[in-house]
Protein backbone atom coordinates (compact mmCIF):
# COMPACT_ATOMS: atom_id res chain seq x y z
CA UNK A 1 0.00 0.00 0.00
CA UNK A 2 1.15 3.45 -0.83
CA UNK A 3 2.07 6.29 1.83
CA UNK A 4 2.36 9.82 1.45
CA UNK A 5 5.77 10.79 2.48
CA UNK A 6 5.32 13.26 5.47
CA UNK A 7 5.56 16.88 4.86
CA UNK A 8 4.12 16.80 1.56
CA UNK A 9 1.78 20.01 1.55
CA UNK A 10 -1.35 21.10 -0.52
CA UNK A 11 -0.88 22.00 -3.84
CA UNK A 12 -2.80 25.50 -5.01
CA UNK A 13 -4.14 24.66 -8.83
CA UNK A 14 -4.61 28.34 -9.07
CA UNK A 15 -2.66 30.49 -11.61
CA UNK A 16 0.95 30.79 -11.71
CA UNK A 17 2.15 33.84 -10.49
CA UNK A 18 5.17 34.85 -12.30
CA UNK A 19 8.58 36.69 -10.23
CA UNK A 20 7.96 40.46 -10.16
CA UNK A 21 10.95 42.61 -9.00
CA UNK A 22 10.31 44.25 -5.58
CA UNK A 23 11.41 48.29 -6.02
CA UNK A 24 14.34 49.34 -4.29
CA UNK A 25 13.29 50.38 -0.58
CA UNK A 26 14.47 53.41 0.78
CA UNK A 27 15.04 51.69 4.89
CA UNK A 28 18.55 51.04 5.33
CA UNK A 29 18.85 47.03 5.00
CA UNK A 30 17.67 44.63 7.61
CA UNK A 31 19.90 41.67 8.59
CA UNK A 32 19.28 38.32 7.12
CA UNK A 33 18.50 36.92 10.58
CA UNK A 34 15.08 35.47 10.25
CA UNK A 35 14.14 32.13 7.77
CA UNK A 36 12.46 33.23 4.73
CA UNK A 37 9.25 31.15 3.36
CA UNK A 38 7.04 31.94 0.38
CA UNK A 39 6.05 35.36 -0.09
CA UNK A 40 8.15 36.69 2.85
CA UNK A 41 9.98 40.10 3.39
CA UNK A 42 13.28 40.30 2.39
CA UNK A 43 15.94 43.17 2.13
CA UNK A 44 17.46 44.28 -1.17
CA UNK A 45 16.12 42.62 -4.13
CA UNK A 46 13.49 39.74 -3.58
CA UNK A 47 11.24 37.76 -5.55
CA UNK A 48 8.40 36.23 -4.91
CA UNK A 49 7.47 32.98 -6.95
CA UNK A 50 5.42 29.96 -7.08
CA UNK A 51 7.46 26.60 -7.28
CA UNK A 52 6.40 22.88 -7.79
CA UNK A 53 8.00 19.84 -7.17
CA UNK A 54 8.24 16.23 -6.23
CA UNK A 55 8.58 14.47 -2.88
CA UNK A 56 12.10 14.91 -2.07
CA UNK A 57 12.85 17.20 -5.00
CA UNK A 58 16.17 18.90 -5.27
CA UNK A 59 15.51 21.31 -8.26
CA UNK A 60 12.02 23.13 -8.65
CA UNK A 61 11.00 25.17 -12.06
CA UNK A 62 10.02 28.08 -10.91
CA UNK A 63 8.32 30.79 -13.28
CA UNK A 64 10.39 33.69 -11.96
CA UNK A 65 10.47 36.09 -15.66
CA UNK A 66 13.00 39.17 -14.81
CA UNK A 67 14.06 41.19 -17.50
CA UNK A 68 13.59 38.90 -20.22
CA UNK A 69 14.94 35.38 -18.70
CA UNK A 70 13.35 32.48 -16.55
CA UNK A 71 14.90 32.12 -13.13
CA UNK A 72 15.20 28.73 -12.14
CA UNK A 73 15.64 27.55 -8.48
CA UNK A 74 19.07 26.51 -7.84
CA UNK A 75 21.18 29.67 -9.14
CA UNK A 76 21.89 31.88 -6.73
CA UNK A 77 20.05 34.96 -6.24
CA UNK A 78 18.49 36.59 -3.42
CA UNK A 79 14.52 35.84 -3.39
CA UNK A 80 11.95 33.86 -1.60
CA UNK A 81 10.68 30.88 -2.53
CA UNK A 82 6.68 29.38 -1.98
CA UNK A 83 7.13 25.71 -2.10
CA UNK A 84 5.22 22.61 -2.25
CA UNK A 85 6.83 19.89 -1.25
CA UNK A 86 9.06 18.74 1.81
CA UNK A 87 12.22 16.54 2.31
CA UNK A 88 15.03 19.05 0.96
CA UNK A 89 17.23 21.42 2.76
CA UNK A 90 18.79 24.21 1.30
CA UNK A 91 21.38 27.07 2.43
CA UNK A 92 23.00 29.95 1.08
CA UNK A 93 24.46 33.05 2.02
CA UNK A 94 25.71 36.41 0.40
CA UNK A 95 22.34 37.62 -0.95
CA UNK A 96 20.27 34.44 -0.51
CA UNK A 97 18.69 33.76 2.65
CA UNK A 98 18.82 30.41 4.76
CA UNK A 99 15.79 27.76 3.88
CA UNK A 100 14.41 25.09 5.71
CA UNK A 101 10.98 23.51 5.95
CA UNK A 102 9.59 24.09 9.48
CA UNK A 103 13.04 25.54 10.92
CA UNK A 104 14.28 28.93 11.90
CA UNK A 105 17.94 29.29 10.30
CA UNK A 106 20.42 31.35 12.99
CA UNK A 107 21.27 34.60 11.22
CA UNK A 108 25.13 34.71 9.97
CA UNK A 109 27.84 37.41 11.55
CA UNK A 110 27.62 40.88 9.46
CA UNK A 111 30.85 40.75 7.54
CA UNK A 112 31.55 44.00 5.80
CA UNK A 113 33.37 43.50 2.02
CA UNK A 114 34.74 45.83 -0.82
CA UNK A 115 32.71 46.33 -3.49
CA UNK A 116 33.68 46.80 -6.95
CA UNK A 117 31.65 48.46 -9.83
CA UNK A 118 32.40 47.34 -12.95
CA UNK A 119 31.13 49.81 -15.57
CA UNK A 120 30.22 48.20 -18.49
CA UNK A 121 27.59 46.73 -16.16
CA UNK A 122 26.14 50.50 -16.24
CA UNK A 123 25.69 50.76 -20.19
CA UNK A 124 22.51 50.05 -21.01
CA UNK A 125 22.45 46.35 -22.94
CA UNK A 126 20.76 46.14 -26.35
CA UNK A 127 18.81 43.16 -25.79
CA UNK A 128 17.32 41.83 -29.27
CA UNK A 129 13.90 40.37 -27.96
CA UNK A 130 12.92 37.63 -29.81
CA UNK A 131 8.91 38.37 -31.32
CA UNK A 132 8.53 34.43 -29.98
CA UNK A 133 9.72 34.86 -26.71
CA UNK A 134 6.07 35.73 -26.03
CA UNK A 135 4.75 32.53 -27.11
CA UNK A 136 7.22 30.63 -25.42
CA UNK A 137 6.67 32.47 -22.37
CA UNK A 138 3.15 31.01 -22.87
CA UNK A 139 3.58 28.08 -23.82
CA UNK A 140 6.09 27.44 -20.80
CA UNK A 141 3.33 28.90 -18.35
CA UNK A 142 0.81 26.47 -19.99
CA UNK A 143 2.99 23.88 -19.45
CA UNK A 144 3.81 24.95 -15.63
CA UNK A 145 -0.13 25.13 -15.05
CA UNK A 146 -0.29 21.63 -16.65
CA UNK A 147 1.75 19.97 -14.81
CA UNK A 148 0.81 22.22 -11.70
CA UNK A 149 -2.43 20.45 -12.48
CA UNK A 150 -1.00 17.27 -13.01
CA UNK A 151 0.98 17.51 -9.73
CA UNK A 152 -2.60 18.34 -8.30
CA UNK A 153 -3.89 15.12 -9.49
CA UNK A 154 -1.21 13.19 -8.37
CA UNK A 155 -1.50 14.60 -4.93
CA UNK A 156 -5.63 14.00 -4.76
CA UNK A 157 -5.19 10.59 -6.30
CA UNK A 158 -1.95 9.96 -3.10
CA UNK A 159 -4.69 11.25 -1.08
CA UNK A 160 -7.35 8.86 -2.41
CA UNK A 161 -4.83 5.90 -2.16
CA UNK A 162 -4.20 6.95 1.58
CA UNK A 163 -7.82 6.97 2.40
CA UNK A 164 -8.12 3.69 0.73
CA UNK A 165 -5.28 2.67 2.69
CA UNK A 166 -6.77 3.38 5.96
CA UNK A 167 -10.21 2.16 4.72
CA UNK A 168 -8.02 -1.61 3.94
CA UNK A 169 -6.30 -1.10 7.42
CA UNK A 170 -9.45 -0.50 9.25
CA UNK A 171 -11.08 -3.32 7.48
CA UNK A 172 -8.53 -5.77 8.64
CA UNK A 173 -8.30 -4.62 12.13
CA UNK A 174 -11.73 -4.35 12.03
CA UNK A 175 -11.72 -8.37 10.71
CA UNK A 176 -9.05 -9.68 13.20
CA UNK A 177 -11.04 -8.27 16.07
CA UNK A 178 -14.26 -9.25 14.58
CA UNK A 179 -12.72 -13.06 14.34
CA UNK A 180 -11.43 -12.82 18.49
CA UNK A 181 -15.05 -11.56 18.92
CA UNK A 182 -16.65 -14.14 16.66
CA UNK A 183 -14.62 -16.79 18.71
CA UNK A 184 -15.61 -15.57 22.06
CA UNK A 185 -19.75 -14.90 20.89
CA UNK A 186 -19.97 -17.77 18.50
CA UNK A 187 -19.98 -20.32 21.48
CA UNK A 188 -22.78 -18.10 23.49
CA UNK A 189 -24.96 -17.62 19.82
CA UNK A 190 -24.05 -21.46 18.92
CA UNK A 191 -25.89 -22.47 22.46
CA UNK A 192 -28.73 -20.16 22.18
CA UNK A 193 -29.18 -21.52 18.73
CA UNK A 194 -29.31 -24.78 20.12
CA UNK A 195 -31.79 -24.06 22.97
CA UNK A 196 -34.20 -22.49 20.07
CA UNK A 197 -33.73 -25.67 18.49
CA UNK A 198 -34.21 -27.61 21.10
CA UNK A 199 -37.60 -25.95 22.01
CA UNK A 200 -39.01 -26.03 18.08
CA UNK A 201 -38.27 -29.39 18.65
CA UNK A 202 -40.51 -29.65 22.23
CA UNK A 203 -43.08 -27.96 19.62
CA UNK A 204 -42.70 -30.05 16.80
CA UNK A 205 -43.02 -32.61 19.08
CA UNK A 206 -45.94 -31.61 21.26
CA UNK A 207 -47.70 -30.58 18.40
CA UNK A 208 -47.83 -34.32 16.83
CA UNK A 209 -48.94 -35.61 20.19
CA UNK A 210 -52.04 -33.19 20.49
CA UNK A 211 -52.82 -34.45 16.81
CA UNK A 212 -52.75 -37.66 17.54
CA UNK A 213 -55.00 -36.88 20.55
CA UNK A 214 -56.95 -34.99 18.54
CA UNK A 215 -57.82 -38.26 15.87
CA UNK A 216 -58.02 -40.55 19.07
CA UNK A 217 -61.00 -37.98 20.21
CA UNK A 218 -62.17 -38.01 16.93
CA UNK A 219 -62.15 -41.32 16.31
CA UNK A 220 -63.94 -41.66 19.60
CA UNK A 221 -66.32 -38.73 18.92
CA UNK A 222 -67.18 -40.95 15.50
CA UNK A 223 -67.85 -44.10 17.52
CA UNK A 224 -70.42 -42.41 20.37
CA UNK A 225 -72.13 -40.79 17.09
CA UNK A 226 -72.52 -44.24 15.42
CA UNK A 227 -73.74 -45.82 18.47
CA UNK A 228 -76.19 -43.06 19.02
CA UNK A 229 -77.18 -43.49 15.53
CA UNK A 230 -77.85 -47.07 16.18
CA UNK A 231 -79.52 -46.49 19.35
CA UNK A 232 -81.98 -43.86 17.53
CA UNK A 233 -82.70 -46.30 15.00
CA UNK A 234 -83.57 -49.22 17.48
CA UNK A 235 -85.72 -46.56 18.96
CA UNK A 236 -87.52 -45.98 16.34
CA UNK A 237 -88.03 -49.82 15.66
CA UNK A 238 -88.98 -50.36 19.17
CA UNK A 239 -91.87 -47.37 18.71
CA UNK A 240 -93.46 -48.97 15.72
CA UNK A 241 -93.33 -52.42 16.86
CA UNK A 242 -94.97 -50.46 20.13
CA UNK A 243 -97.68 -49.07 18.01
CA UNK A 244 -98.10 -52.45 15.98
CA UNK A 245 -98.74 -53.96 19.19
CA UNK A 246 -101.01 -51.56 20.63
CA UNK A 247 -103.45 -51.79 17.55
CA UNK A 248 -103.07 -55.25 18.37
CA UNK A 249 -104.20 -54.86 21.69
CA UNK A 250 -107.08 -52.47 20.84
CA UNK A 251 -108.69 -54.76 18.62
CA UNK A 252 -108.19 -57.53 21.01
CA UNK A 253 -109.60 -55.39 23.35
CA UNK A 254 -112.23 -54.31 21.18
CA UNK A 255 -112.99 -57.83 20.52
CA UNK A 256 -113.22 -59.00 24.23
CA UNK A 257 -115.71 -56.48 25.05
CA UNK A 258 -117.93 -58.06 22.45
CA UNK A 259 -116.99 -61.36 23.08
CA UNK A 260 -117.84 -60.61 27.15
CA UNK A 261 -121.05 -58.77 26.09
CA UNK A 262 -121.96 -61.79 23.65
CA UNK A 263 -121.29 -64.08 26.80
CA UNK A 264 -123.31 -61.70 29.21
CA UNK A 265 -126.32 -61.77 26.67
CA UNK A 266 -126.13 -65.89 26.07
CA UNK A 267 -125.53 -66.31 30.45
CA UNK A 268 -129.00 -64.08 30.57
CA UNK A 269 -130.78 -66.15 27.76
CA UNK A 270 -129.00 -69.36 28.94
CA UNK A 271 -130.43 -68.79 32.25
CA UNK A 272 -134.17 -67.43 31.01
CA UNK A 273 -134.03 -70.55 28.66
CA UNK A 274 -133.26 -72.91 31.62
CA UNK A 275 -135.63 -71.16 34.14
CA UNK A 276 -137.96 -71.14 31.64
CA UNK A 277 -137.68 -75.07 30.09
CA UNK A 278 -137.74 -75.84 33.64
CA UNK A 279 -140.90 -74.09 34.49
CA UNK A 280 -142.38 -75.10 30.99
CA UNK A 281 -140.95 -78.52 32.12
CA UNK A 282 -142.65 -78.87 35.31
CA UNK A 283 -145.76 -77.24 34.57
CA UNK A 284 -145.88 -79.19 31.67
CA UNK A 285 -145.50 -82.44 33.48
CA UNK A 286 -147.91 -81.20 36.21
CA UNK A 287 -150.45 -80.89 33.08
CA UNK A 288 -149.60 -84.15 31.69
CA UNK A 289 -149.82 -85.79 35.16
CA UNK A 290 -153.15 -84.29 35.79
CA UNK A 291 -154.65 -83.71 32.63
CA UNK A 292 -153.40 -85.55 30.29
CA UNK A 293 -154.27 -89.05 29.82
CA UNK A 294 -151.63 -91.82 30.13
CA UNK A 295 -152.23 -92.89 26.33
CA UNK A 296 -151.30 -89.43 25.37
CA UNK A 297 -147.82 -89.75 27.39
CA UNK A 298 -146.39 -91.00 24.46
CA UNK A 299 -146.74 -88.10 22.20
CA UNK A 300 -144.69 -86.30 24.74
CA UNK A 301 -141.52 -87.78 24.25
CA UNK A 302 -140.60 -86.31 21.30
CA UNK A 303 -140.94 -82.87 22.25
CA UNK A 304 -139.12 -83.83 25.71
CA UNK A 305 -136.35 -85.49 23.13
CA UNK A 306 -136.33 -82.09 21.40
CA UNK A 307 -136.02 -79.47 24.52
CA UNK A 308 -133.14 -81.53 25.57
CA UNK A 309 -131.34 -81.64 22.66
CA UNK A 310 -131.92 -77.99 22.48
CA UNK A 311 -130.52 -77.74 25.96
CA UNK A 312 -127.55 -80.06 25.04
CA UNK A 313 -126.94 -77.82 21.85
CA UNK A 314 -127.14 -74.61 23.96
CA UNK A 315 -125.01 -76.09 26.71
CA UNK A 316 -122.19 -76.69 23.92
CA UNK A 317 -122.80 -73.34 22.45
CA UNK A 318 -122.52 -72.00 26.22
CA UNK A 319 -118.74 -74.18 26.75
CA UNK A 320 -117.45 -73.20 23.61
CA UNK A 321 -118.25 -69.65 24.24
CA UNK A 322 -116.75 -70.18 27.68
CA UNK A 323 -113.45 -71.88 25.63
CA UNK A 324 -113.16 -68.87 23.52
CA UNK A 325 -113.29 -66.23 26.67
CA UNK A 326 -110.71 -68.21 28.39
CA UNK A 327 -108.69 -68.36 25.19
CA UNK A 328 -109.79 -64.95 24.57
CA UNK A 329 -108.40 -64.05 28.51
CA UNK A 330 -105.31 -65.92 27.73
CA UNK A 331 -104.50 -63.50 24.85
CA UNK A 332 -104.85 -60.42 26.52
CA UNK A 333 -103.46 -61.56 29.39
CA UNK A 334 -100.40 -62.54 27.28
CA UNK A 335 -100.77 -59.46 24.73
CA UNK A 336 -100.61 -57.60 28.54
CA UNK A 337 -97.54 -59.15 29.25
CA UNK A 338 -96.18 -58.35 25.55
CA UNK A 339 -97.44 -54.70 25.97
CA UNK A 340 -95.49 -54.35 29.36
CA UNK A 341 -92.76 -55.86 28.57
CA UNK A 342 -92.46 -53.59 25.25
CA UNK A 343 -93.32 -50.64 27.92
CA UNK A 344 -90.08 -51.68 29.55
CA UNK A 345 -88.24 -52.55 27.05
CA UNK A 346 -88.69 -48.91 25.46
CA UNK A 347 -88.11 -47.33 28.65
CA UNK A 348 -85.04 -48.93 28.82
CA UNK A 349 -84.15 -48.13 25.36
CA UNK A 350 -85.41 -44.59 26.28
CA UNK A 351 -82.47 -44.64 29.52
CA UNK A 352 -80.23 -45.80 26.92
CA UNK A 353 -80.58 -43.21 24.05
CA UNK A 354 -80.80 -40.49 26.92
CA UNK A 355 -77.75 -41.62 28.61
CA UNK A 356 -75.89 -42.05 25.16
CA UNK A 357 -77.45 -38.80 24.19
CA UNK A 358 -75.60 -37.52 27.56
CA UNK A 359 -72.32 -39.46 27.06
CA UNK A 360 -72.46 -38.39 23.36
CA UNK A 361 -72.77 -34.74 24.75
CA UNK A 362 -70.23 -34.70 27.41
CA UNK A 363 -67.98 -36.95 25.02
CA UNK A 364 -68.54 -33.98 22.57
CA UNK A 365 -67.93 -31.02 25.08
CA UNK A 366 -64.43 -32.68 26.10
CA UNK A 367 -63.61 -32.74 22.47
CA UNK A 368 -64.20 -29.74 21.93
CA UNK A 369 -62.47 -28.19 25.18
CA UNK A 370 -59.27 -30.66 24.23
CA UNK A 371 -59.30 -29.59 20.43
CA UNK A 372 -59.37 -25.70 21.92
CA UNK A 373 -56.76 -26.44 24.50
CA UNK A 374 -54.38 -28.03 21.38
CA UNK A 375 -55.40 -25.27 19.15
CA UNK A 376 -54.58 -23.01 22.22
CA UNK A 377 -51.53 -24.89 23.20
CA UNK A 378 -50.26 -24.75 19.00
CA UNK A 379 -51.34 -20.89 18.72
CA UNK A 380 -49.01 -20.45 22.03
CA UNK A 381 -46.05 -22.46 20.72
CA UNK A 382 -46.49 -20.68 17.28
CA UNK A 383 -46.33 -17.07 19.46
CA UNK A 384 -43.51 -18.21 21.48
CA UNK A 385 -41.54 -19.53 17.78
CA UNK A 386 -41.99 -16.22 16.15
CA UNK A 387 -41.57 -14.22 19.36
CA UNK A 388 -38.14 -16.44 19.54
CA UNK A 389 -37.28 -16.21 16.41
CA UNK A 390 -37.78 -12.29 16.77
CA UNK A 391 -35.05 -12.18 19.83
CA UNK A 392 -32.79 -14.13 17.74
CA UNK A 393 -33.15 -11.35 15.04
CA UNK A 394 -32.77 -8.23 17.26
CA UNK A 395 -29.85 -10.05 18.57
CA UNK A 396 -28.46 -10.34 15.52
CA UNK A 397 -29.35 -6.65 14.30
CA UNK A 398 -28.04 -5.41 17.13
CA UNK A 399 -24.51 -7.27 16.98
CA UNK A 400 -24.36 -6.37 13.84
CA UNK A 401 -25.38 -2.36 14.59
CA UNK A 402 -22.69 -2.70 17.84
CA UNK A 403 -20.06 -4.19 14.90
CA UNK A 404 -21.08 -1.25 12.76
CA UNK A 405 -20.48 0.67 16.03
CA UNK A 406 -17.14 -0.07 17.01
CA UNK A 407 -15.38 0.18 13.82
CA UNK A 408 -17.12 3.42 12.91
CA UNK A 409 -15.14 4.53 16.03
CA UNK A 410 -12.82 2.68 15.42
CA UNK A 411 -11.95 4.15 12.12
CA UNK A 412 -12.58 7.89 14.25
CA UNK A 413 -9.85 6.78 16.33
CA UNK A 414 -7.36 5.70 13.64
CA UNK A 415 -8.45 8.99 11.68
CA UNK A 416 -7.89 11.56 14.46
CA UNK A 417 -4.30 9.65 15.98
CA UNK A 418 -3.13 10.01 12.16
CA UNK A 419 -4.07 13.40 12.23
CA UNK A 420 -2.56 13.74 15.61
CA UNK A 421 0.80 12.56 14.07
CA UNK A 422 0.81 14.88 11.18
CA UNK A 423 0.27 17.45 12.73
CA UNK A 424 3.43 16.55 15.76
CA UNK A 425 5.69 15.94 12.77
CA UNK A 426 7.91 18.78 11.41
Amino acid sequence: MYKRPTGVEEVNTSTVHSIRPTPPSSEPPLPKTSTMTCGSYCAGRTFSCTSACGPAGRCCITAAPYRGISCYRGLTGGFGSRSVGGGFRAGSYGRSFGYRSGGVVRPSPPCITTVSINECLLTPLNLEIDPNAQCVKQEEKEQIKFLNNRFAAFIDKVRFLEQQNKLLETKLQFYQNRQCCESNLEPLFNGYIETLRREAELVEADSGRLASELNHVQEVLEGYKKKYEEEVALRATAENEFVALKKDVDCAYVRKSDLEANVEALVQEIDFLRRLYEEVTLYGLHHHLNVTPVSHRPLCLPQCEEIKATVVRHGETLRRTKEEINELNRMIQRLTAEIENAKCQNSKLEAAVAEAEQQGEVALNDAKCKLAELEAALQKAKQDMACLIKEYQEVLNSKLGLDIEIATYRRLLEGEEQRWVLLQCP
